[in-house]
C-alpha cells in the first residue's frame, strides 16, 4: 500500500535527527530500514535527496524543497487529525443528517429543533423525513429514525420510545357513520390503509379471554404512504385509521380522534429506535443529537 506519508516522517525524522540510526531509535526502525525507505522515495522521483557521508546527512536543492513541502503536508495531516478529534470531544458541529418517518419528524424534531440548533448552534440540520424504507450507510445518513426489528448488524440502535396501536375516528365520522363495537364491525367501515410493499389488509386484535391474536380483514377507499397522512385523513372525517399512538396522542387528549376497540387492544407494543453505523469512536454531533431526542421524549 502506498504510504508516502509515512515515508515523509521518516526523511523528516532523518534530517532532523541527521542520521539514520537516531532516527530509526525514534521510529522504531532499523537503520537499513530508514536507508531503504529513503531510497525508495529518490527511486519513485528519480531525483537524488540526499548526500551521505561517513559523518552526517546533506541535502541536495531538491531534497531542500522536499523537506519543506514534506513538513508542511505532515503538519496539515496532523492539523486535521487534531480538528477532528477536538471535535469528537468538545462543541458538536458540522453538517448532521437525519432521516425519519414523516409522523415522527413532524410530531417530535420539527417542534424540537429550535431548541436543538440553540443548544448548538455550530450543527448543521439536514432533515429528510420519508415513511421508505432507507440504507443507512449507503444514503449517508448520520442518524436514522425507524421503528421494528433490527434488521442490519453492522448498525447500532438507541432506544427512544415505544408505541402501541391505537384505532381511532373522529367525532364527525362516528356520528355520521356508528362506531364499531366489536373488531367484526370494522367490515362495514371504510378503514385507512398503507400502501407500502410490507402492509397487509389486516389488523390484529385480541378477543377478551384469548390468549392468541385474531386478524380481521379491512378495506376502505384510500391507502396512504405514511401514518401522518392517515392522522390527517381521519381528522378530516372520511374513515377510521390505524397508527402508533405518538403520531395521535395529542389529538386523543383533545378529542379530535376518539380510540376505538380499546378492550380488543392486541398488547403489541413497537419500539421506535435511533440508528446508526457503529463505529468506536462516535462523532460529538451525532452524538448530542441522539441524546437530546432520548432526553426530551423520554420526558
Amino acid at each position: 500500500m502506498d504510504n508516502r506519508a509515512g515515508e515523509m516522517e521518516v526523511f523528516v525524522t532523518a534530517m532532523d535527527m541527521k542520521s539514520f540510526s537516531a532516527a530509526g531509535r525514534r521510529l522504531g526502525l532499523s537503520p537499513s530500514a530508514v536507508s531503504k525507505l529513503v531510497n525508495r522515495i529518490e527511486d519513485r522521483l528519480s531525483t537524488r535527496l540526499l548526500v551521505r557521508t561517513t559523518r552526517r546527512l546533506e541535502l541536495t536543492p531538491e531534497g531542500e524543497v522536499y523537506l519543506e513541502r514534506a513538513r508542511r503536508i505532515l503538519a496539515e495531516i496532523a492539523e486535521a487529525e487534531q480538528a477532528v478529534a477536538d471535535g469528537a470531544r468538545a462543541t458538536p458541529r458540522g453538517p448532521l443528517r437525519v432521516n425519519a418517518s414523516v409522523g415522527f419528524g413532524e410530531r417530535f424534531i420539527l417542534p424540537l429543533a429550535t431548541e436543538f440548533l440553540a443548544l448548538y448552534p455550530e450543527i448543521q440540520l439536514d432533515l429528510t423525513l420519508t415513511d421508505s424504507m432507507i440504507d443507512v450507510i449507503g444514503e449517508r445518513a448520520d442518524v436514522a429514525i425507524r421503528s421494528g426489528p433490527m434488521r442490519d448488524s453492522s448498525l447500532k440502535a438507541r432506544k427512544l420510545m415505544e408505541s402501541a396501536p391505537v384505532v381511532m375516528a373522529s367525532p364527525a365520522y362516528l356520528d355520521r357513520y356508528g362506531t364499531p363495537g366489536t373488531p367484526d364491525e370494522l367490515a362495514g367501515h371504510n378503514c385507512i390503509r398503507f400502501n407500502f410493499r410490507r402492509s397487509v389488509d389486516e389488523w390484529a386484535f385480541r378477543l377478551p379471554g384469548q390468549a392468541a391474536l385474531r386478524h380481521y380483514a379491512v378495506s376502505g377507499n384510500m391507502q396512504v404512504s405514511s401514518g401522518a397522512i392517515v392522522r390527517q385523513i381521519c381528522l378530516e372525517g372520511i374513515g377510521i385509521g390505524r397508527v402508533g399512538r405518538f403520531h395521535v396522542e395529542p389529538d386523543l387528549q383533545a378529542g379530535r380522534l376518539v380510540p376505538l376497540l380499546e378492550a380488543f387492544h392486541p398488547g403489541e407494543v413497537e419500539t421506535v429506535y435511533a440508528v446508526f453505523a457503529a463505529h468506536e469512536h462516535l462523532a460529538a454531533r451525532i452524538r448530542a443529537f441522539i441524546d437530546f431526542l432520548a432526553a426530551r421524549i423520554g420526558a
